[in-house]
């Protein structure tokens, strides 16, 4: 027993280097040295072969375990596109198709809009004076009703008006009707009141024959949103897809060496 355990101490041998991240290779060719210092490998016609299996195995490995990891980041990243699909389908659900103003008609009152002004129109009981009538309009607020009576409509108003071009009138003693005008004219309401029902204005039919008539800044606004929603409609890229593909193609061009992989 003494004489065994003798042979096997002897026969063991202790490996210390440090493994330089930026050096590989050389911890490599000192472990090639350790082993050819104590044993017979490298004395064997095997030992390249040997050492190439053992290499192209790890290698197999290494590949096996990119090749899973790029699988599940596809996967996942699959996953969350679906799922962000699935969100902006029930979004797109809830809003309604606006109306033939597109605005909406509510059970009473109803609203109609262009892209410079929001007009409202609210029946009322046949005769109705104008001193009984309530109507108040500010800049984020909007009260309509009959004096003494719960409103018919009171809330924050989707978006900020110009109070000063705003205005209301008795259309025969049957209606109110209330004209604002809005401080945005680029952009369409999709809700008359701040957690109102909601449009789609993804199906907003702006008059192009009135194009002519909107100052520049306008014009191009509805030109845009006309485009937008005509591409929707085909499945193809809005202008602001467009653009931003644009945009990339050029900085690939300008930058050719750079990997960009990794941002797509």
């Amino acid at each position: 027993m003494a004489i065994l355990e003798e042979v096997q101490q002897s026969s063991s041998f202790t490996f210390n280097a440090v493994l330089d991240p930026s050096n590989p290779l050389g911890f490599i060719e000192s472990a090639f040295n350790f082993v050819s210092q104590n044993s017979n490998l490298f004395r064997t016609e095997s030992a390249e072969k040997q050492i190439m299996s053992s290499v192209h195995s790890i290698k197999e490995r290494i590949e096996a375990e990119e090749m899973k990891r790029l699988k599940q980041q596809a996967e996942k990243k699959a996953a969350y596109e679906k799922e962000q699909e699935k969100e902006k389908e029930k979004e797109k659900q809830k809003k309604l198709v606006p109306n033939t103003g597109n605005g909406l008609d509510m059970e009473n009152y109803s609203w109609v809009q262009s892209l410079q002004e929001v007009t409202i129109n609210v029946p009322i009981p046949p005769g109705t004076k104008s001193s009984a009538l309530l109507c108040d309009i500010k800049t984020n607020y909007l009260k309509i009703g009959l004096k003494g009576q719960p409103p018919i409509i009171d809330g924050e108003l989707y978006k900020p008006v110009k109070v000063n071009d705003c205005f209301w009138s008795l259309e025969d003693r049957r209606a109110i009707s209330v004209q604002m005008s809005k401080r945005d004219q680029t952009d369409w309401w999709k809700s008359l009141l701040k957690g109102g029902p909601e449009i789609d204005t993804q199906k907003v039919e702006p008059e192009p024959s009135k194009l002519s008539d909107l100052d520049i800044e306008t014009r191009s606004a509805e030109e845009k949103m006309m485009f937008d929603q005509r591409q929707k409609q085909l499945g193809r890229p809005s202008s602001d897809e467009i653009q931003k593909q644009e945009l990339l193609k050029q900085f690939k061009a300008q930058n050719p060496t750079m990997d960009f992989s990794k941002f797509m």
